[in-house]
């Protein structure tokens, strides 16, 4: 069946705003016409789409699973528009790429000033979160996340290997016996509140009987602030990179197995051929291969 843009554009006003009325000011249309043409469209269809009634319009279960697919094609359309009026090579405009705090704080900020200067059509929107934004929705462009795509319609664009270490303040160290540590002879620093069962909290809790964090907290920058003053240690990544700053911490020498991360770039599938997304891919990718990995300590 041949479903124009026009008919979805309706449908996701009417779902949007609960009512046909709603829909038709948004749409700059009558409201008796977004009613013809709800009505028209069920009938080509043969299902029903939306319960009507005093309080409004709802989605009936058939109305529902439509609506993704119409909230794709709105996506496609402005990215449509977008290039008719740049121009197929053009790199400007907004990007949206969401991160994890502690990548976006440590790498993406510094990656934005440098992205700057190299693509200053571009404006990269940096969406710091450890929850996973539905890409294919168009709540992001693109996404780093650690584990690489696995849902439909996303694909994974790079990988990153990264070994992970125990790093605390140089202060904290003193304080420690000299050679190996053991992961019970540590104060540690964890996620708290909602984010608590983020690594390293879990891992902890398997290795060490009766575990309590001897700092905690929901925001990435203070667990650094504290690992900065001393409070306890911290898993970190063991690398170098010329857009990372050095935060001050070394590296403990604790007796445990290797430990790895990864980092993946993810996009919704296709994306990748828009020009705004694809410079700012290219950059990225390029910015991470200068990623440095670090031995353990002795």
């Amino acid at each position: 069946m041949d479903i124009s843009w026009d008919d979805a554009r309706i449908f996701l006003a009417v779902a949007d705003s609960g009512s046909f009325s709603a829909a038709a000011r948004a749409l700059r249309m009558g409201q008796p016409t977004v009613s013809r043409r709800i009505a028209e469209f069920e009938a080509r269809l043969g299902r029903v789409l939306f319960n009507r009634g005093r309080q409004g319009a709802t989605l009936t279960a058939e109305g529902g699973r439509l609506l993704t697919s119409a909230r794709q094609m709105a996506r496609w359309s402005a990215e449509f528009e977008r290039a008719l009026a740049e121009g197929e090579d053009a790199a400007r405009g907004p990007v949206r790429l969401t991160a994890p705090p502690g990548i976006a704080f440590e790498f993406l900020v510094p990656f934005c000033a440098l992205l700057k200067t190299q693509l200053p059509g571009i404006r990269l929107d940096l969406l710091a979160t450890v929850d996973y934004l539905d890409l294919t929705l168009g709540q992001a462009d693109l996404a780093i996340r650690s584990r690489p795509a696995s849902e439909p319609g996303v694909e994974t664009l790079y990988s990153l290997e990264v070994p992970v270490g125990i790093f605390a303040a140089p202060s904290y160290r003193e304080r420690l016996p000299a050679g190996p540590l053991k992961v019970g002879d540590l104060d540690w620093i964890c996620w708290a509140g909602a984010k608590e069962r983020l690594m390293p909290r879990p891992q902890l809790e398997a290795l060490i009987p009766d575990f309590e964090p001897a700092f905690a907290s929901d925001d990435y920058l203070i667990q650094v602030r504290a690992c900065q003053m001393g409070l306890g240690a911290m898993f970190r990544g063991r690398i170098r990179h010329p857009l990372i700053a050095d935060m001050g911490l070394v590296e403990l020498p604790v007796d445990l197995p290797p430990v790895r991360d990864a980092l993946h770039l993810i996009g919704a599938r296709g994306m990748r051929h828009v020009p705004r997304v694809r410079a700012v891919i290219d950059a990225l990718i390029d910015a991470l291969d200068d990623t440095v990995r670090l031995r353990p300590p002795a």
